[in-house]
């Protein structure tokens, strides 16, 4: 097997275009539009802070479960994917979380997301132990 060493990959037609080939040799993939653009995994509880990212340049906290991230590179526009997970609170209530954007003050632009952790047994939003938040889509 051999073994190829670059610091670089450009595309020979399109600079920014690569394609790969697929497992059976019958589909491609592009490289840039398969890649996560940017991703954060933070603290959200009393020890609020990044722990680990790429592309983003900052977190923030509002209040209980209310999270902005902002991207260091901007993406070409507010349409990209995000998915995102985080923990249970901990401790003996156990709450069962999921991340939502909110319609009522959104902040979703082409280099910032405001998320909010709620219970879904419940009303209110909660502090999670982790949040890990991955972002596809286009750079600028």
């Amino acid at each position: 097997m051999a073994t190829l060493k670059t610091n670089t990959l450009t595309g020979t037609s399109t600079a920014g275009s690569i394609a790969v080939t697929g497992e059976g040799n019958s589909t491609t993939t592009n490289l840039q539009q398969g890649l996560a653009k940017s991703w954060v995994y933070f603290k959200g509880n009393d020890t609020f802070g990044i722990q680990d990212s790429f592309n983003t340049a900052s977190a923030t906290d509002h209040s209980t479960g209310n999270y902005t991230t902002t991207r260091t590179n901007a993406f070409a526009n507010d349409d990209y994917a995000t998915a995102g997970i985080c923990s249970s609170t901990g401790g003996g209530n156990i709450h069962y979380n999921f991340i939502v954007e909110n319609q009522d003050d959104r902040v979703r632009t082409t280099t910032a997301l405001r998320i909010y952790l709620l219970n879904a047994l419940g009303p209110g939003t909660y502090d999670a132990i982790d949040v890990s938040l991955q972002f596809c889509g286009d750079l600028a």
